[in-house]
């Protein structure tokens, strides 16, 4: 013990110093993303777009794990940007209660993110991708099962699978539960977010928490039960940006801009589903979207 008090000041000084030497990104843009697809498309919409509008070179810096990790990361510089959903930054990173009203919520987080943080928000990209709790279309029509308040006299019986996060965060599951009185089978299991619907189909499971965006919910023939208690905020997926990038680089306000509002909750799920389902390119997927919407040559 009193050796590794020895080496703590040094230790204590040198981390301090690794974690103030943010990269600086005089000519670069550092684009991130959480561990999933949605978020990784997003990530390649936002580094396209920058690339054919600018001349500033984009680094990608794909599947940061999840929120916590991307949040860390932008803080501290490594990354300059990353797609992240309205809701989750008010529950998850501000701790505060979310309203029903998506333009509360938007307004309430870019407002806490530039005092607090150094970070703003661009426009919202135009769809809400909340939390689905899916079961199987073939038990949804055997059952007649539309909500989850008529799915929570079933659940005893059901197996459950859901994403790490999802267990820890204020807006997941442990208040889920207790807004339905949803008890399962047994614990539920903590899935990557990747193999949760075709774990579903597999009937591994009997209940995932998934995203409503997922395009392998109507492939795989998944029923999303309605969220009739109004549990889970809006999720507005919106660009996370460092206020020091656009400082450095104004031109960025309008390209980012351009992207608002361009994705539709049906465009978002065929993306999707294009890298899942049907295992192509991102990169080409996210081109042709571009392109679709006149955002690239």
């Amino acid at each position: 013990m009193r050796r590794w008090r020895q080496f703590l000041p040094g230790f204590v000084l040198s981390l301090g110093f690794l974690l103030s030497c943010a990269p600086q990104h005089a000519n670069r843009v550092v684009v991130g993303s959480k561990n999933f697809t949605e978020s990784f498309i997003l990530g390649e919409v936002i580094a396209q777009q920058i690339e054919q509008h600018t001349n500033l070179k984009v680094e990608r810096r794909f599947y940061l794990a999840g929120t916590y990790i991307c949040q860390q990361a932008i803080l501290s510089g490594r990354i300059d940007i990353y797609p992240e959903y309205t809701g989750t930054a008010l529950t998850a990173v501000l701790k505060q209660k979310a309203s029903a009203d998506p333009s509360d919520v938007y307004q309430r987080v870019k407002g806490e993110y530039e005092s607090r943080f150094g970070l703003t928000l661009g426009p919202a990209f135009g769809f809400n991708d909340t939390f689905a709790m899916e079961i199987r279309g073939e038990d949804a029509r055997r059952l007649g099962l539309k909500t989850l308040s008529q799915a929570a006299g079933y659940a005893p019986h059901w197996r459950a699978g859901f994403g790490y996060e999802f267990m820890e965060r204020p807006d997941g599951y442990q208040g889920l539960a207790e807004t339905y009185g949803l008890h399962f089978a047994e614990p539920p299991r903590i899935m990557d977010l990747g193999l949760l619907a075709r774990a579903l189909k597999d009937r591994q499971i009997d209940f995932a928490g998934g995203n409503a965006t997922d395009g392998l919910i109507p492939a795989l023939d998944l029923f999303v039960l309605a969220d009739d208690r109004h549990y889970f905020p809006p999720y507005e997926a919106v660009p996370v940006v460092r206020e020091q990038l656009l400082h450095d680089h104004p031109e960025l306000r309008s390209i980012l801009g351009a992207l608002g509002h361009t994705i539709s909750d049906s465009e978002m799920q065929q993306m999707n589903y294009a890298v899942d389902g049907q295992h192509r390119d991102p990169q080409e997927v996210v081109r042709e979207f571009l392109r679709r919407k006149n955002l690239s040559p």
